[in-house]
């Protein structure tokens, strides 16, 4: 008796403030004989997990160790403050990092913006909540006062706070990440997925498989020209039109100038 043929799954481990969803359902289109499953980790936890090898490969935030595990850069993320919504910070459109001098400013210990200690503007707490919740809940009850990515501030989000936008500070990074030593087929082929190619331009597992048989192609015919018609002691005159110079057009929309002025 053979055992039965179990079709291999795809591990991507995600930390909090990461939607993987766009990239699952183009997974789910291109090899749907291939499970992927989702594996939502704590920040902290994101490369410990893919070293542990519990991932396949994870969306997780920069720094990693690049010793042990490749990354690709996905994009950087706004930095906010959290803050009751009666707070004076909600008359402005953005923060300065001057601005929250008075304010206490939590560091909570999953901090994900790498805060040193001794960096943190504000005044500091007594102590560090242990997670980016417990950060919420003290600044709910008028304690003080977070800094965090946009998408922690939205997966956090309650009706007696809103967040702006901080100039001039750390940004928290999100990367593509998988040990080096297992870059496999079905690695490529989410790498793929991230950077857009498609089917048949993928390096994966689903590389070429929707793509037209070999001498399969037909040539495109070559347009025709439109006939020329003569005029009585003249030259030939095309059927088309004389293109426009490039940049005639009226109505350029002015550029921006300066930011915003913040309100009182």
């Amino acid at each position: 008796m053979t055992d039965m043929q179990v079709n291999p799954s795809f591990r991507l481990a995600y930390v909090p403030g990461v939607t993987p969803g766009k990239w699952a359902r183009v997974w789910g289109e291109r090899l749907p004989d291939v499970p992927l499953d989702l594996l939502a980790v704590a920040a902290a936890d994101g490369e410990r997990t893919l070293r542990e090898g519990t991932a396949d490969a994870g969306l997780v935030r920069l720094p990693v160790d690049k010793d042990v595990l490749s990354a690709i850069p996905l994009y950087t993320e706004t930095t906010v403050v959290v803050f009751p919504k009666d707070h004076w910070l909600a008359a402005a459109e953005e923060v300065t990092l001057g601005d929250l001098a008075e304010d206490v400013v939590f560091h909570p210990l999953d901090d994900t913006l790498g805060w040193a200690a001794d960096a943190l503007p504000g005044r500091p707490a007594i102590s560090r909540p242990e997670t980016t919740a417990d950060a919420i809940e003290l600044v709910a009850a008028n304690v003080g006062v977070l800094l965090v990515p946009q998408s922690l501030a939205r997966l956090h989000h309650r009706r007696d706070l809103t967040y702006r936008p901080v100039v001039e500070a750390p940004q928290s990074q999100v990367a593509l990440s998988w040990p080096q030593e297992r870059t496999t087929d079905l690695v490529e082929e989410f790498i793929g997925i991230v950077r857009g190619r498609t089917v048949n331009s993928s390096r994966g597992r689903g590389a070429g498989q929707e793509a037209a048989p070999a001498g399969s192609a037909k040539k495109k015919a070559a347009p025709q020209r439109k006939p020329q018609t003569q005029k009585a002691g003249g030259q030939p005159r095309s059927g088309g039109q004389k293109p426009k110079a490039a940049g005639s057009g009226r109505g350029a929309a002015a550029a921006r100038r300066g930011k915003p002025k913040r309100r009182g």
